[in-house]
C-alpha cells in the first residue's frame, strides 16, 4: 500500500519521491500563480492578458520535454546489455 502510494507513479516518471515531490509542488504554486492572474484578468480585462494561457503553454513544454528525456532513458536502458 505504501508504495502503490507514494513511490509507483513517481518512478514512472523517472524520479524519487522527493524528486516528484518538487516537481510537483513547483507545477501546483506555479497553476495557483497563473490562475490569479486569469481572476485579475477576468476584473480587469487590460491586466495579465496572457498569464493563464502562458503558464499552461509553459508547464506543457515542461511535460513533454521531461515524458521525452523519460522516454529516451528506458528505450537507452532497453538496449545496453550491461551497466557498469
Amino acid at each position: 500500500m505504501f508504495r502503490r502510494l507514494f513511490l509507483d507513479h513517481p518512478e514512472t516518471v523517472g524520479e524519487s519521491y522527493a524528486q516528484h515531490f518538487g516537481v510537483a509542488s513547483r507545477f501546483g504554486c506555479t497553476m495557483i500563480a497563473g490562475g490569479i492572474g486569469a481572476l485579475v484578468h477576468a476584473v480587469v480585462p487590460a491586466f495579465c492578458k496572457t498569464r493563464g494561457s502562458d503558464t499552461v503553454r509553459e508547464l506543457h513544454r515542461q511535460m513533454v520535454a521531461k515524458r521525452g528525456a523519460v522516454s529516451a532513458d528506458r528505450a537507452q536502458m532497453k538496449t545496453v546489455d550491461y551497466i557498469i
